[in-house]
């Protein structure tokens, strides 16, 4: 410890431990003090940020890509939004890890990135790649939980909820969501409720539980006039609304093998969809052909999804993909004109994509 021999320094010394020292230089504190200094300043100069400061404004030029992304996602289905999202992991990764950033920015930072893993799961989810969007969601919600966002953390959930129905998962998607709808007790406004309770209304169909499925619906009737009114609602669940209950009612009426019941609210989602939600649009109008095929309607059956293929090839979504050819091949077994015009255009319409 001292660099002094134990004999030396009075103490008795077995014969096993004496041995030579070599003398210590005249100026080893000194050189040891330079050493400590050179491991400061190595440590310092790996601590500097080489790509300068994040300011506020590019913080809001981010938040203004990352809302670019819903509307490319609902315009054109998950390619490119995809594509974006992932440059946009790599842009605030680099800022939050090569850039000075306040403890403030670097908080809003750790959250987008969160918010874009949650995007991305969803994207996934539309392009049927299930363990990469569950994988996605939860990274959002380590995010959340580490950034201390109740709001990013119930969009991880209600994420998780979603993509556990699609892996036939009844129990973890009522348990997302009731943790979700524990934090939005305290954490969330009428907007976020809402959307929580079409999740519970999912994930209880996915359970075969119709009650509990109605009684959800019941309780989104009631919170969407609140919501309505509801003027600073997270981007995140601004799309819900009266064509999201109609749409989840009729699948509803579907789960309990009531397709005509089931027509009326499903014609209704389609016909209240905006302009810009096209990819949704060709989803539910797709929903609507195959239940009118089922009520017997084959003609106008065929009539919507001839509308579907026409816009399709401007769509990335192996969900729609999925819903044109199970209807393509429902319709290869009847034996009527329109059905047989439905599926050669059907099949030229794959080959021109």
């Amino acid at each position: 410890m001292f660099g002094i021999p134990l004999a030396e320094m009075g103490f008795t010394v077995p014969d096993n431990r004496l041995h030579p020292l070599a003398p210590v230089r005249d100026d080893g504190v000194v050189r040891r003090r330079e050493f400590i200094a050179d491991l400061g300043g190595l440590a310092a100069a790996a601590a500097v940020p080489t790509a300068g400061r994040t300011s506020m404004a590019e913080v809001r030029d981010l938040r203004g890509r990352i809302d670019g992304l819903y509307r490319l996602d609902h315009a054109s289905g998950g390619k490119s939004a995809r594509q974006q999202a992932h440059t946009l992991l790599e842009r605030i990764d680099t800022r939050l890890n090569g850039s000075l950033c306040t403890e403030r920015v670097a908080v809003q930072l750790h959250a987008m990135l969160g918010e874009i893993h949650c995007h991305l799961g969803w994207i996934a989810h539309d392009a049927g790649r299930v363990a990469e969007s569950r994988a996605s969601a939860l990274e959002a919600l380590a995010a959340a939980r580490m950034t201390g966002d109740a709001q990013l953390e119930m969009r991880a959930l209600s994420t998780l909820s979603l993509l556990a129905v699609d892996r036939r998962q009844p129990w973890e998607a009522t348990s997302a969501v009731a943790a979700a709808q524990a934090l939005a007790a305290c954490h969330a406004g009428p907007g976020v409720q809402l959307v929580l309770a079409l999740r519970e209304a999912r994930a209880a169909l996915a359970a075969g539980d119709l009650t509990g499925s109605r009684r959800a619906l019941s309780g989104a009737v009631h919170l969407h006039d609140r919501a309505d009114q509801e003027p600073d609602a997270p981007r995140w669940v601004r799309f819900a609304g009266p064509v999201e209950i109609d749409y989840a009612t009729g699948t509803h009426y579907l789960k309990a093998r009531k397709p005509k019941a089931a027509i009326p609210f499903l014609r209704a989602a389609v016909d209240g969809l905006a302009a810009g939600y096209a990819r949704n649009t060709a989803l539910y109008r797709a929903r609507l052909a195959t239940v009118l095929l089922q009520a017997g309607e084959a003609e106008e059956a065929c009539a919507q999804m001839a509308l579907v293929l026409a816009q399709s090839g401007a769509l990335t979504s192996a969900r729609l993909d999925s819903r044109v050819t199970d209807f393509r091949t429902a319709a290869a077994r009847i034996d009527t004109a329109p059905a047989r015009d439905l599926v050669q255009l059907a099949d030229t319409t794959v080959e021109e994509t």
